[in-house]
């Protein structure tokens, strides 16, 4: 049976944050968490499965943002033999999330308490950094949104991936690139989606947001994109205009399918991550 999100209802609005249930070989874990803003909701969502945070032993990270991964160690704190799964890169970040809070206060400003809510260090020993093989799923570097991203793979032929195969907002049909700053890469996020492809999953578990049983034609609409909104602000457009090209037929089929994007993958924060792209390069 395909995995349905636990929708954590981000700010009270459906389908911004998902969070997934999975069993593994070591019992029951979570694919990413979201914010602490959202801990209320996964633990509502937890009991409406049949279970309690104290239930769930492992929590695997697709990467270390924080709609991903933001209330990892509130849960740990709560649950002390909870096992955190995230990549070598991640790891010290969720040790000592300074450096992480820091940037990402600079980027939200006076919204992130309102966003995101308490970023708790998670224990080093709570921490395992992944490799191949993750509680019998399939493992492998994603990066491309970021440069610590992995996706795993279930026996089932469900990839939980993260930002990796971006966003699609179900039952919707657009397939939507997140590019925030400060790591976007355009060349490793190619290799990934071949590397996706070249899996081939039956279904594509997204945290933005539910499950695409489509996955060839998913990742071929998010490779267009991705290289369309490269061109579009690398050829000089405003914030303005690259909203208006990247949400323009969404908003005049249906506005609020839009809002429901931009919600959950706000445009300026795609366009500060285009822009930064292209200042690299330039400098390069």
């Amino acid at each position: 049976m395909a995995p349905e999100p636990i929708d954590l209802r981000h700010q009270g609005a459906a389908r911004v944050i998902g969070s997934y249930l999975l069993d593994t070989e070591d019992g029951p874990a979570l694919f990413d968490c979201g914010p602490s803003t959202a801990v209320g909701r996964l633990k509502d969502g937890l009991r409406e499965r049949g279970l309690s945070l104290t239930d769930v032993r492992h929590l695997l990270l697709s990467h270390i943002h924080l709609d991903h991964a933001g209330a990892a160690g509130v849960l740990v704190r709560e649950h002390p033999d909870l096992q955190v799964h995230v990549s070598a890169i991640g790891a010290p970040h969720l040790v000592d999330p300074a450096r992480l809070e820091a940037s990402a206060r600079r980027l939200y400003g006076e919204t992130f308490d309102t966003l995101w809510g308490e970023l708790a260090p998670v224990p080093e020993e709570n921490v395992k950094v992944v490799g191949d093989r993750v509680l019998g799923l399939d493992c492998f570097p994603s990066p491309g949104h970021a440069s610590h991203h992995v996706v795993y793979i279930d026996a089932d032929g469900t990839a939980y991936s993260g930002d990796a195969a971006g966003v699609r907002i179900q039952p919707h049909a657009f397939v939507l690139p997140p590019t925030p700053p400060p790591e976007l890469d355009v060349e490793a996020w190619h290799r990934t989606i071949d590397e996706l492809e070249r899996r081939q999953p039956h279904r594509l578990a997204l945290i933005h947001f539910g499950v695409a049983h489509d996955p060839a034609p998913h990742l071929n609409q998010l490779r267009q994109t991705l290289d369309e909104w490269v061109e579009i602000v690398g050829g000089g457009a405003s914030e303005e205009e690259f909203s208006s090209a990247a949400l323009g037929e969404l908003r005049s089929e249906d506005p609020a399918v839009a809002e429901e994007y931009d919600r959950a993958m706000p445009l300026w924060q795609s366009y500060a991550g285009l822009k930064r792209h292209w200042a690299k390069r330039d400098k390069s």
